[in-house]
């Protein structure tokens, strides 16, 4: 079952002297109900993710992510979660899997990733978001590569969220053209 999702936020302040405008934010994601609903890319890529969740290095949340991401080429590129217990310094799977592309993968685009979590404490009944700086650095990759990835959030006891480009996920992402020097 494919359910797509439609939000939208609409902020009303105004006084009496003041004319309001109505913006208006859409984000769109789909929602699987398991893993057999997804095509055969997808499916796999999500299998792969699980694998990664091995790499994981979170002694202090127990809380463990795994990416497995799909460049244009099919080759796949793994990442997890590396804490530190000095915990400014870790780093989240997404951006490991980003940055080791960004480091050696540059010219050949990322289609898609895969994002899984795994804790022995609590349930995940529900698909794990990525943090803003996450986010942000995936804006930064599809700018750079000129194409949008498509983001599978995969809770293995729960739905699957299918997002398509970066605006779905964080609409007022940070971008300043000016900062770019040709």
């Amino acid at each position: 079952m494919i359910i797509k999702f439609y939000l939208s936020c609409i902020p009303c302040f105004f006084t009496q002297d003041e004319v309001m405008i109505n913006h208006e934010i859409k984000i769109a994601f789909e929602e699987y109900d398991t893993l057999n609903e997804l095509n055969k890319n997808d499916h796999t890529l999500c299998l792969e993710a699980v694998k990664a969740l091995a790499n994981s290095h979170s002694p202090y949340s127990k809380f463990k992510v795994g990416v497995a991401m799909r460049l244009l080429s099919g080759k796949i590129i793994y990442a997890s979660n590396q804490e530190n217990v000095a915990y400014p310094s870790g780093l989240c799977a997404e951006r490991v899997a980003l940055f080791h592309w960004g480091a050696n993968h540059p010219d050949d685009p990322i289609e898609s990733m895969a994002i899984t979590a795994h804790t022995d404490e609590f349930p995940l009944l529900k698909p794990v978001t990525s943090c803003g700086s996450c986010l942000q650095v995936l804006a930064e990759y599809e700018k750079k590569q000129q194409q949008q990835i498509r983001v599978i959030l995969y809770c293995q006891k729960g739905p699957i969220w299918v997002i398509k480009g970066i605006e779905n996920q964080l609409p007022f992402l940070f971008f300043e053209d000016r900062l770019i020097t040709q």
